[in-house]
């Protein structure tokens, strides 16, 4: 720690400068920019500080109805965050035993994070539009259909071909550090299979739970690509701010995406503090098992 530091580390210290630069010196711009005056524009300098601009999206951006467009894009994030948590979970103890097939699955399930991410859109949109088809040619549709492509059907699938994967994983790799001598203990005192899991292995992936919950929710709140071709009506929020980088020109689609960003850190934030949470009161719960045993 005495030593004294060498050319190397000032050259290296500099790149990663430049690199935390280049990553988060975007979102800085337009976090800055969106607090311009009545007057300011899409560049610097910036022409007086105020929270004129948030006030004008608050009262909506020309024809787009971008607050009918933010809760579309939560309600998705909520129902894509639910289904990876769920899904994830029980893949994970599926794969704790081997079956025939297994290596099969487990490659399909994550081959979709390796795919480009607009031919998996097409391909969704492809087969919704052969299943419209089919209803049509057969009339087995309700009367009026037009298509069965929407947010919960064919946007929710694409977006779960992206967050599930991440999920996956991870829920694979907390299994298979996960001590199997903890359920055999609650086993020997009489607990029920489902006792055991709500009791006993929950709590100790609850944290790891948290993090599947922010990967789903993040992924499905910021993806465009995917949601391009398979949401069928009504855009998504990403969707409709890169439509509004073409035809809005004030800082007012500064502020909305410095509203979805905050958005994105408020989730963080309550990911992180929940898994804090819930790990103090895991080791509070050791700590008191520990003493009830002196």
């Amino acid at each position: 720690m005495s030593d004294a530091r060498t050319p190397t580390f000032y050259v290296l210290a500099g790149f990663f400068a430049l690199f935390v630069l280049f990553l988060y010196g975007p979102t800085l711009t337009v976090l800055i920019l969106s607090f311009q005056g009545p007057e300011g524009g899409l560049t610097f300098p910036m022409n007086g500080v105020s929270t004129h601009w948030f006030g004008v999206l608050w009262g909506g951006l020309g024809v787009v109805d971008v607050w009918a467009a933010f809760g579309r894009s939560f309600r998705l994030g909520l129902v894509v965050t639910v289904l990876t948590v769920v899904i994830s979970v029980l893949a994970g103890l599926a794969f704790r035993r081997r079956f025939v097939g297994s290596t099969l699955v487990f490659y399909t399930a994550i081959a979709s994070l390796i795919l480009p991410s607009i031919v998996v859109s097409l391909g969704i949109a492809l087969e919704f539009r052969l299943f419209d088809d089919f209803v049509k040619a057969y009339g087995l549709g309700p009367a009026g259909f037009q298509s069965s492509m929407g947010l919960f059907t064919s946007a929710l699938g694409a977006h779960l071909t992206w967050t599930l994967p991440f999920g996956l994983l991870v829920m694979f790799a907390v299994f298979n550090r996960f001590d199997p001598a903890y359920e055999e203990a609650a086993r020997d005192l009489g607990a029920s299979p489902w006792q055991t899991f709500r009791h006993v292995v929950l709590p100790i992936i609850m944290p790891y739970l948290v993090g599947v919950a922010l990967f789903g929710f993040t992924l499905s709140w910021d993806e465009i690509a995917r949601t391009s071709q398979a949401v069928g009506g009504p855009n998504t929020l990403p969707l409709e701010l890169q439509g509004l980088t073409t035809t809005v020109t004030t800082p007012a689609i500064y502020a909305l995406g410095t509203l979805t960003t905050a958005v994105s850190f408020v989730v963080i934030g309550l990911t992180l503090g929940t898994g804090l949470l819930l790990r103090r009161r895991r080791l509070r719960g050791a700590s008191d098992a520990g003493k009830g045993t002196l």
